[in-house]
């Protein structure tokens, strides 16, 4: 007898959450070759999987996760928001926050799938996708029911991806973007600073000769100065691997 799936129990046990209906979390762990296995030997007209779920999952993880992500970082401009959303919810994060709670040692799969899919990046991410949306429908539509599992597993993913993108060199892709095409100038300037000694914003504008191509804000005068690069470098469609 094969050790797998494990009992739901001990997920239930592991993402926090007790379901009221069972037969929802069984539908999100359960994958389409399973249920077509099912459907060929006879065993049961219908055997519900998670592609439906895993639709609705996807939703739910998006509202979530930007909602944090847009009060966290309050003075960020919408194209930042948007990367580190970006590397948050990516096949490969999603399949690694499934592996954080071992979620393919719970999933239901033919017999096909059962060599490699406890481990398959796309099984995994769209299991973990379905997962959410079985905790929202199952709480009646909470939020605060999906989010009480799903951001303490995205938190450090999050400071993670917001630190790459601050330390990406936007100042030197717009330089050479600049060179390559013109003799103008790149200046930066510091227009105000405010906040407490402690929690100082400064805004900075990058200007193009006197024109201003871009803004940022940041906690110390780098921050903000490579901020207002990717914005002019979003302006002028820079394309940047630094």
């Amino acid at each position: 007898m094969s050790e797998y799936p494990l009992p739901i129990e001990m997920l239930e046990k592991t993402i926090g959450y007790k379901f009221n209906d069972n037969s929802i979390l069984k539908a999100a762990l359960t994958h389409s070759s399973y249920a077509n296995e099912q459907r060929i030997h006879g065993k049961k007209l219908k055997c519900e999987f998670n592609e439906r779920l895993e639709f609705l999952g996807d939703s739910v993880l998006s509202l979530i996760t930007s909602e944090y992500i847009y009060d966290r970082f309050k003075d960020s401009p919408e194209g930042y928001l948007t990367k580190v959303r970006a590397s948050v919810v990516c096949s490969k994060s999603l399949a690694m926050l499934a592996e954080k709670i071992n979620l393919g040692a719970y999933l239901l799969l033919g017999k096909g799938e059962e060599e490699n899919g406890r481990t398959n990046q796309k099984i995994l991410e769209n299991a973990f996708e379905a997962i959410l949306a079985a905790i929202y429908l199952d709480s009646s539509h909470s939020k605060e029911a999906v989010s009480k599992f799903l951001l303490p597993l995205i938190l450090e993913e999050i400071e993670e991806a917001s630190k790459n993108e601050i330390n990406r060199d936007y100042k030197t892709a717009l330089q050479q973007f600049i060179q390559a095409s013109s003799k103008e100038r790149l200046t930066y300037a510091c227009v105000a600073e405010r906040g407490p000694d402690h929690e100082k914003l400064f805004d900075v504008e990058v200007r193009l000769n006197s024109n201003v191509i871009g803004k940022g804000t940041g906690r110390n005068k780098r921050e903000a100065e490579q901020l207002a690069a990717k914005e002019a470098c979003i302006l002028f469609d820079v394309k940047w691997d630094i």
